[in-house]
């Protein structure tokens, strides 16, 4: 039994139609096999990552990638999302309109490795790039930067062969905590506060991307001394 059907089956057992509508409860199992089915794509993905982290430690001496998260949205998390956007409330209707139903967050160390990662892992025949938004050279209006990649992959199940779509940010860790708690922020804050909050916001935006920069250089450096022979002066 796939995991999906044994999380319905728990679900529903002892519910019959006169509780709750078939069309009811096959709608829902049809969204819990449909998160199981994101579940494994961002796996998929994940693995990719820690391949090419692990590859690059032994040819390089080094890790690009700092972390790696991902995550499925659950049957309730879809639906809101559809009942937002006035879609039908369809696993169909999901796959069709929604890019986000998997996800996964790279956070690197520099500016340089993320798009490292992004050409490794786009060079592996199963995965397809479908849309890529440079929010690093191009940043949104509130100071937001990342990469962002929709990429489709093959999910390889008992049956049959599903291609799913995968969300990925790729962003440095100096990206994510400011991403991390502008987003924090966003709730907390009342609304006549927000505007004077955002300007700061943007401000901190410029800041860290201009200590991005900074790193960057610093590594490039120590990367050239290194290589003509001169260790990099740890106290300087």
């Amino acid at each position: 039994m796939e995991i999906s059907d044994f999380r319905a089956s728990y679900l529903f057992d002892g519910i019959t139609g006169e509780q709750l509508p078939e069309e009811m409860i096959k709608a829902m199992r049809s969204f819990i096999s449909a998160e199981n089915l994101y579940v494994s794509a961002a796996r998929e993905i994940v693995t990719k990552f820690e391949n090419l982290n692990s590859e690059f430690k032994y040819t390089y001496e080094r890790n690009p990638i700092h972390s790696i998260n991902a995550r499925a949205k659950t049957p309730a998390s879809i639906v809101r999302k559809l009942q937002r956007n006035g879609l039908q409330l369809t696993v169909d209707s999901a796959r069709k309109h929604l890019t986000d139903l998997a996800g996964v967050r790279v956070i690197c160390s520099y500016v340089d490795d993320i798009y490292r990662v992004k050409d490794m892992l786009l060079s592996q025949d199963d995965v397809t790039l479908v849309r890529m938004s440079d929010y690093i050279k191009n940043p949104k209006p509130n100071g937001y930067r990342s990469l962002h990649l929709i990429v489709t992959v093959p999910v390889f199940q008992a049956t049959k062969t599903e291609i799913v779509a995968v969300e990925i940010q790729i962003r440095t860790i100096a990206m994510d905590f400011w991403a991390s708690l502008e987003h924090e922020l966003a709730y907390k804050l009342e609304e006549k506060d927000r505007k004077s909050a955002s300007k700061e916001l943007k401000a901190c935006a410029d800041e860290i991307a201009s200590l991005d920069i900074k790193m960057q250089n610093l590594y490039n450096i120590s990367i050239s001394e290194t290589e003509s022979g001169i260790a990099p002066n740890k106290n300087r």
